[in-house]
Formats: structure tokens, sequence, C-alpha cells
């Protein structure tokens, strides 16, 4: 600080306080409750959108900004962890023949090693198809 403001302020400490006149007192304080409302804070028209916010918010806009700043953290870190690689289906290339034939000389060998000797067509049961309704009237009328 400058030697000006050091020899300011030693005057005022020099100087005792005088107390507030009781006729400005009462008139301060009388002008501060009026422009006061009761309750110590102006009441919000609670008509529209934006009023029924600040109505709803006021009362502790510092923890509605925490809650905020919280939830902003929540979703940067999510998007932060996020897999950037983009997902594509792999193109699958179809078995060469030689593969296809290989496969079944094992399945065969496969076979003979535990004993089943399923190798013939003929031997399989002929799947059940369902006749037409027509012939199997003729059938139970008979």
């Amino acid at each position: 600080m400058s030697d000006e403001l050091k020899q300011f302020e030693k005057l005022l400490e020099s100087h005792p306080l005088r107390p507030v006149p009781a006729e400005w007192r009462k008139e301060i304080l009388a002008a501060a409750e009026k422009a006061q409302p009761a309750h110590g804070r102006q009441p919000i028209p609670v008509r529209s959108l934006p009023g029924l916010l600040r109505s709803l918010f006021w009362p502790h806009p510092v923890a509605w900004g925490g809650l905020a700043a919280i939830w902003i953290f929540i979703f940067a870190a999510h998007l932060s962890m996020r897999d950037e690689m983009p997902v594509m289906a792999e193109k699958v290339l179809p078995p060469s023949p030689q593969v296809v034939m290989e496969l079944k000389q094992q399945q065969h060998l496969y076979a003979e090693l535990i004993g089943v000797n399923d190798s013939s067509d003929t031997d399989r049961p002929k799947p059940f198809i369902p006749k037409p309704r027509s012939e199997r009237a003729n059938i139970v009328s008979v």
C-alpha cells in the first residue's frame, strides 16, 4: 500500500465510531422492510415454463449446478470410453471344395472309429409329409 493510504487508515483508527442516530436507524430499517418481501425473496410467477423452472431451482441453485456438473462429467466419461472402431460385418467366404471334402472324410473316419456305419442314405427314415385332407377323409370312411 502507498504511504497515503496508511496515513489515512491511521487517521480513521484514531477517530472513535459514533452510533447511528436512532431516528436514522428507524427510517433505514422501515425502508428496508418495505423493500423486502415477507420470506426474504421475491415471489416468482408460475404462469410459464421458465417461471416454473425458476421456482423449482431457486431454493438451491448451487446444488442443482453441482448435479448438472456431475451429469456432464458422467456423459463425457461415457463418450470417452466408447470403442471408436466402426463395427462392420466381416465378409465370410464359403469354404473351398478341398475343405468340404476334407471335412466329409473326417466325419466318415469318426463314424468308423465310434462304430457307426451310417453312410447309406437308404437306411435313414423318410420324413413324414402330411397328406391333403381330402385323402384322410377317404381313409377314415373305408
